[in-house]
């Protein structure tokens, strides 16, 4: 399917945080392929490679943070020294576009990571197994410029072990479902965060699972019978999640 979105002049930034080369890679993938942007238009940026700071966000028309095997709310002392490496950059970079009010979609790590800047609370409350589920907008998500044209209704990938219980000061919530009354919020007029996966379609989801398998998002033995669930469900609504915020923030240099 071919989208008909502008030209960005100056790229977008994914900051990508997942060691495993085959998730990585779909991840990506995933993003340039619902996205519709090139590659020399969606600068990926492997933060568990090495250190990535300083970065100028001026480069970049809009950032995306993409999904991790990372657990935000876990105490310090059970994380490894990568996590925290990452954690210690990535706070850096998200309070510069916290405090600049910087284009910005985080897609499941998003919530923790921008709540745990922004002052928000996430835990354990409202995890949610590998699914595909239904999400509904509020009525400020309906209003939101960026769910302009949204169904109110729509299906989307999840799977996370942490979730947002308190909203950071300032947020506006924007979607919610029937087992996680946090699944996308604003804060500003331009940061978004997801804890459903707008960037993920079927492929994407199905080589997550695989990498995944033993990760506890779902029952490893339960692989097959999962698979068949995510496969039955058309999620292709949620993907617009994405392409609005190119289509958005996309501007000259």
């Amino acid at each position: 399917m071919v989208f008909t979105l502008p030209v960005p002049t100056k790229p977008f930034a994914l900051l990508a945080s997942r060691s495993e080369d085959a998730a990585a890679d779909g991840e990506y993938a995933s993003f340039l392929r619902l996205t519709g942007l090139r590659a020399d238009e969606l600068v990926r940026i492997r933060m568990e490679s090495g250190r990535f700071t300083p970065l100028d966000l001026d480069r970049f028309a809009g950032t995306f943070l993409g999904g991790s095997p990372f657990t935000t709310s876990v105490p310090a002392e059970h994380k490894s020294d990568d996590q925290l490496r990452i954690e210690a950059e990535l706070d850096v970079v998200l309070s510069e576009i916290h405090e600049r009010d910087l284009p910005f979609l985080g897609t499941c790590f998003g919530i923790g990571a921008l709540g745990r800047v922004a002052g928000g609370v996430v835990d354990g409350t409202y995890a949610e197994s590998t699914a595909a589920v239904e999400i509904n907008l509020t009525d400020e998500g309906r209003d939101d410029p960026l769910l302009a044209g949204m169904p109110p209704t729509f299906a989307a990938y999840v799977g996370h072990k942490e979730a947002c219980t308190v909203l950071p000061p300032g947020a506006v919530l924007l979607a919610r479902s029937e087992a996680c009354p946090v699944q996308m919020y604003r804060l500003g007029r331009n940061q978004y965060v997801t804890q459903f996966h707008p960037e993920t379609d079927r492929d994407a989801v199905i080589t997550r699972m695989s990498v995944y398998r033993h990760a506890g998002h779902f029952p490893a033995e339960e692989f097959e019978s999962v698979v068949v669930r995510v496969s039955g469900v058309d999620v292709t609504d949620s993907h617009e999640v994405v392409r609005a915020f190119v289509r958005r923030y996309a501007r000259p240099a």
